[in-house]
C-alpha cells in the first residue's frame, strides 16, 4: 500500500491524485479537491548539510508532500543551520522571519548543528515552531506528523544528548547542483577548544563500503557527472574503534 498523501480537500482546486488510497476513484467529494501539503527547504553551512537537507526533502516526497521553492508559499519550512560561524544565530532568525513573510501560517522547523547546541534559545525565536537536533532531523516527517501548531504557540524541541548521536544515516545530495555531494562521514573524535562539531554531530562515524559504492551507483544512473564526496573528517573513514 502506497503511503497516505500528505495534504487536505479543498474547494476551488483541481488537483486530485489518482490510484491511492486517500482518493481511490481520481475525482474530487462534490467539487473539492486534494491539495497536497507544500515544503521548502533552506540550507545553511557546509557540504554535509546540503547532502541531508537534500536527503530530508527526499523523504517528504516519499511521503506526498510536494517540494517547492522557498518563496512559494509552502505549508512547511525546513531550515537546516550551522554553527561554524558566529553569525549562526543572526543568519538562523533572518531566514525565520523570511518565512514569517512569505507565508505567516506557515510550519516553521528548524535543524542542524544550531538546532543541537542551542535549541532552547531556537525555540524562543518568534515563529519557531520546532526544533530537532543530530539525533531527530531525519525522523522529522514522523516526530512533526500533520505539522500542527502547538495551541500554546510554543515551538516542540527535539534534542537528545550529543552521546546518544551513534546511528550513520547515508544521505546526498540530488537535482541541487551540477554535482552531487555524497556523504561518506559524520562527526569528529578530536576536541579542539576552537571547534563544536564534535558537540554538534558526534563522535566520528561512516559508512560502508558497499552502501557508498550502491549509492554513487544509484546517483550515476540518474545521469550525474560528477560526485564529491564529503564527510566532517573523510580521514577517519572505516574507523571502528581506532581500527579501520
Amino acid at each position: 500500500m502506497p503511503e497516505p498523501i500528505a495534504g487536505s480537500w479543498e474547494l476551488g482546486h483541481n488537483f486530485a491524485p489518482k490510484s491511492h488510497p486517500d482518493n481511490p476513484t481520481g475525482e474530487g467529494w462534490a467539487g473539492y479537491s486534494f491539495v497536497m501539503k507544500k515544503v521548502a527547504f533552506y540550507t545553511l553551512g557546509c557540504k554535509l548539510n546540503f547532502s541531508e537537507t537534500s536527503t530530508i526533502a527526499r523523504s517528504f516526497e516519499q511521503r506526498g508532500y510536494q517540494k517547492v521553492e522557498f518563496n512559494q508559499s509552502p505549508d512547511i519550512f525546513i531550515i537546516n543551520t550551522c554553527s561554524v560561524t558566529d553569525n549562526a544565530d543572526k543568519k538562523c532568525r533572518k531566514i525565520v522571519r523570511e518565512a514569517q513573510k512569505i507565508n505567516p501560517d506557515g510550519y516553521v522547523a528548524v535543524v542542524g548543528c544550531y538546532a543541537q547546541l542551542k535549541p532552547q534559545e531556537i525555540a524562543e525565536i518568534e515563529g519557531v515552531d520546532a526544533v530537532l537536533g543530530a539525533a531527530e532531523k531525519f525522523r522529522l516527517v514522523d516526530l512533526l506528523d500533520g505539522f500542527e501548531k502547538q495551541p500554546t504557540g510554543a515551538a516542540r524541541v527535539y534534542n537528545a544528548n550529543i552521546e546518544e548521536v551513534l546511528d550513520y544515516h547515508a544521505s546526498y545530495s540530488l537535482n541541487d547542483r551540477t554535482r552531487t555531494f555524497l556523504r561518506v562521514q559524520d562527526g569528529c573524535d578530536y576536541p579542539c577548544s576552537y571547534c563544536t562539531i564534535p558537540l554538534a554531530r558526534g563522535a566520528s562515524r561512516s559508512d560502508t563500503v558497499a552502501n557508498v559504492v550502491r549509492a554513487g551507483t544509484e546517483i550515476a544512473e540518474r545521469g550525474v557527472k560528477e560526485i564529491v564526496l564529503t564527510g566532517v573528517n573523510i580521514g577517519d573513514f572505516g574507523l571502528r574503534e581506532g581500527q579501520r
